[in-house]
């Protein structure tokens, strides 16, 4: 009889205090949390870069003597070569580039027609871009530009000069492969102005030139 009630309160026993041995471990293991978040690895931006690109200019020229507004467009197209250091999800580099350029436009006044013509263009800049949206980097882009400027007037008579100015836009670019990516882009570049007056026999004529670029591209990274 007394093994039988030994048993039996034994039984009980166990009952009672497994619940509460379970729930004591769940209180010493403290409450459950989340695992920390880890950003998704995207390319890598990091490196030397070179590449080609092409695009469309157009723009406008205003001359002081006589008021005339050519508006130069034409072809755009060159090198480019450029290094960027990704630091998180930013990416901070320098660009640079020399194009050829077509962009010629001519305006009529006294005496006949006044042209202004870009032979060739490029850009020293800073970039800033985004690297957290999978492979594609939408960036901001500014500093420095230069070009020759070309100015001829209905009598044949002409000046030229190379002109350093700026620029500043923006544009996505894309990583397609491990080393290979593309781009398009948009800039607003600003020679200022120089004066053609000596040339054309006038005391002063000043000659601007400020232009559009729209620029696709592609880049190889080392």
């Amino acid at each position: 009889m007394t093994t039988t009630v030994s048993r039996i309160g034994l039984a009980a026993a166990a009952i009672f205090f497994v619940p509460l041995a379970a729930q004591a471990a769940d209180l010493s293991r403290g409450p459950y949390k989340a695992p920390a978040y880890v950003a998704p690895a995207y390319a890598n931006w990091t490196g030397f870069y070179i590449g080609l690109n092409a695009g469309y200019g157009f723009g406008k020229s205003n001359w002081d003597l006589p008021a005339v507004s050519p508006s130069p467009k034409g072809f755009v197209g060159g090198a480019t070569i450029g290094y960027n250091l990704q630091t998180g999800l930013w990416l901070w580099g320098l660009e640079g580039d020399i194009d050829y350029s077509g962009m010629k436009g001519s305006a009529d006044g006294p005496g006949g027609s006044y042209e202004t013509k870009d032979s060739w263009i490029g850009t020293a800049r800073a970039r800033i871009g985004y690297a957290g949206w999978n492979n594609f980097l939408p960036f901001i882009t500014g500093g420095a530009a230069f070009g020759d400027i070309k100015a001829t007037a209905p009598n044949g008579a002409s000046a030229s000069k190379t002109q350093i100015g700026w620029t500043a836009g923006g544009g996505l670019e894309y990583a397609m492969w491990a080393n290979w990516s593309v781009k398009a882009e948009y800039l607003y570049v600003d020679l200022g102005k120089f004066d053609a007056g000596s040339s054309f026999g006038v005391g002063s004529d000043n000659v601007s030139f400020k232009t559009n670029l729209v620029r696709a591209g592609v880049n190889y990274r080392f």
